[in-house]
């Protein structure tokens, strides 16, 4: 009997039924696509922050009071390859102050550069954003390197030109595979190989620190932070901070932008409910006087019609929330060029917020709960 009323009354004013369906399915699509937006931010955030570089460093402790001191390259082999699932890139680093100059020996020109030993293969993980010339260079090993762009141009060097770097009486030469614009220091730096670094400064096995690249949450990048220094106890482990805090900062502006916006517009669409609610509490008093006349409690009454809301909100989030998350994918495309992942999580997630905004707007109906069916026969009501 219960299922039968219930049946009854969705079917009773079907315009009614029409609008509160399209005021909670509105509000369910709205509040699923700024769900997904704000998740999917989230990584889209960490993934763009990363294109400026590494947001960790690893370096000697004695650096700090501005000594040359420098770590053991093994080091390297004890910074984690993957964090929460996502790989971690770590790259070393050589850095010393060596003359370099170009193979003309009749109009050899010697210019002093710093040179960072480095993984060359390994560049493009801390420093994505940069730009190489030729995008294919002719090498990344060996004896070959790779040029900043201002040390480029005090020799006019061009991809497939040799190098003399010389210090102290030792001597490395190094063919010219790429020119670096970074836009920063790198462009005044000509990198090379780790090992020729190291022979040139006569420092086997040795590097002035290590670059890491990590992705995650500003808490997740805190959290591995920790791990490493625990880890390196003999290194002094930082993060980049002003990557870190502006992450962190932006994503906090953004995830507060659309909670407030979600906020909003489920008070609208329980507004829409409650305004539609009370229309059907005013329609309903005669059948609820006859209910209790024949002697049906209070509460199993009201247990009808909130049942039918939470219908209703299931039915609307639903529907609503699949046509939500497939707007959030176009307004992702639209606003960041990329299209937003559909998160499975934000489907139950927006049908239950949907629900329970569609039970909340019933509150008119308890006034339902004071119908006297002496009243309502009497005609009072």
């Amino acid at each position: 009997m219960f299922w039968r009323i219930l049946k009854r009354l969705l079917q009773a004013n079907r315009g009614r039924l029409v609008t509160v369906l399209l005021a909670l399915g509105a509000g369910a699509a709205v509040t699923a696509a700024l769900l997904n937006l704000q998740v999917d931010a989230e990584e889209r955030l960490t993934r763009e922050f990363r294109s400026f570089g590494a947001n960790v460093v690893v370096a000697p402790r004695a650096a700090e009071a501005g000594g040359g001191a420098t770590l053991d390259e093994a080091v390297l082999q004890r910074v984690p390859r993957q964090f929460q699932s996502a790989p971690v890139a770590a790259v070393p680093f050589l850095y010393l102050v060596a003359d370099v100059s170009d193979s003309d020996a009749a109009l050899r020109k010697v210019v002093p550069a710093v040179i960072a030993g480095t993984q060359l293969e390994g560049l493009a993980r801390v420093g994505p954003g940069w730009r190489i010339a030729p995008a294919s260079p002719l090498a990344l090993a060996g004896a070959h390197c790779l040029v900043g762009a201002r040390v480029a141009a005090q020799f006019a060097a061009r991809p497939g030109e040799k190098l003399l770097l010389r210090l102290d009486g030792r001597e490395e030469t190094c063919v010219v595979s790429g020119i670096v614009s970074a836009g920063g220091t790198e462009d005044n730096q000509v990198f090379v190989d780790l090992t020729a670094a190291q022979r040139l400064a006569a420092q086997p096995g040795r590097v002035s620190l290590i670059q890491v690249s990590v992705a995650g949450t500003p808490q997740g990048i805190e959290s591995f932070l920790g791990q490493l220094a625990a880890a390196l106890p003999g290194a002094s482990v930082r993060g980049v901070r002003q990557f870190s805090d502006a992450e962190a900062r932006l994503y906090e502006r953004i995830r507060g932008l659309l909670v407030a916006t979600v906020a909003l517009i489920l008070v609208l669409t329980g507004l829409c409910v409650m305004a539609a609610m009370t229309n059907a509490a005013m329609e309903r008093t005669h059948d609820v006087g006859l209910m209790k006349a024949l002697g049906g409690p209070v509460d199993r009454v009201l247990r009808l019609f909130l049942a039918e809301a939470a219908i209703l909100g299931v039915a609307g989030g639903i529907l609503g929330a699949a046509a939500g998350i497939a707007l959030s994918v176009w307004l992702g495309q639209a606003v960041f060029g990329v299209a937003a992942r559909p998160r499975l999580i934000v489907y139950p997630v927006s049908v239950a917020l949907t629900m329970l905004v569609a039970v909340a707007g019933a509150f008119p109906l308890r006034r339902l709960a004071s119908v006297k069916p002496a009243d309502i026969f009497r005609g009072d009501s």
